[in-house]
């Protein structure tokens, strides 16, 4: 077939339960690279903690990391960012939250939380980025790449949250469920679609040469850029609920995405 960019989502998606890539996955992904292809990793996670992943991989692409409000170029250089200004991480922390959920933020090169939440911090165990106490008072006047706000007890929590975060900010923020215990609000404008648009305008890559895959509503409308978006088996209900014409391919921890690109280009 005609050489792609692939262009996938981290958690969910190429990563395992086990918050890793699979020897197999690992391996398709360098044959697809060898054969010509492009592949890029587009994620919700910080920068620093991505980057690790992209070392996995031995790639020397670009990376877009919090949701597209980070570009980092194929020497791991800084070349867009899209940050809530000062006055709205203001007022988003000061928005009343239900008990039950937890609000954390990505501010440069930190991600500070409130307290420690070991089931979230399994996640980040191959990538070795922790998290840093931080009283919020002190941080609510600074530049803000992305909210989280999660939960352990109950996803209702977040998807009510999410509901009331779209009626007080409308158009000022881009918020989206990366999964049921997980909502991730951004400045405006910010998405994977539009880094997506952005890295393959610079590249000289139609959109239609680019293959993505996902399981979050956070990559939604990268899922829609893309020439050929598909679902992950384990993909959230409601992406699925929202993208019915997309093909699903297996569960993450089923090596879904490498038996797709196996089947694509191997």
């Amino acid at each position: 077939m005609t050489k792609k960019a692939v262009v996938c989502d981290l958690d969910g998606t190429l990563l395992n339960s086990a918050h890793t890539i699979s020897p197999e996955t690992r391996d398709v992904i360098r044959q697809v690279i060898e054969k010509g292809n492009l592949f890029f990793i587009a994620t919700g996670r910080h920068h620093l903690d991505a980057f690790a992943f992209k070392k996995m991989l031995g790639l020397h692409s670009y990376l877009i990391s919090s949701n597209g409000a980070r570009i980092h170029d194929r020497e791991d250089r800084e070349i867009y960012r899209n940050d809530i200004p000062p006055a709205l991480t203001r007022r988003l922390f000061e928005m009343p939250i239900a008990e039950g959920i937890h609000k954390s933020v990505f501010q440069g090169d930190y991600w500070y939380v409130e307290s420690r939440l070991d089931e979230f911090a399994e996640f980040h165990k191959e990538s070795g980025f922790e998290s840093t106490l931080a009283e919020f008072g002190e941080i609510m006047d600074a530049d803000t790449i992305k909210f989280l706000f999660l939960t352990e007890t109950d996803e209702r929590l977040v998807t009510a949250l999410d509901k009331r975060v779209r009626e007080i900010f409308g158009g000022e923020v881009n918020a989206a469920l990366s999964n049921e215990m997980c909502l991730e609000v951004m400045n405006k404008g910010v998405s994977k679609g539009y880094a997506v648009r952005a890295v393959m305008e610079k590249l000289g890559i139609p959109v239609s040469d680019v293959i993505a895959f996902g399981d979050g509503l956070n990559d939604k409308d990268m899922l829609m850029t893309a020439g050929k978006g598909y679902l992950m088996g384990n993909a959230h209900r409601k992406l699925k609920a929202e993208l019915p014409d997309l093909e699903i391919v297996a569960d993450n921890d089923e090596d879904g995405v490498a038996n797709k690109l196996r089947e694509l280009f191997l």
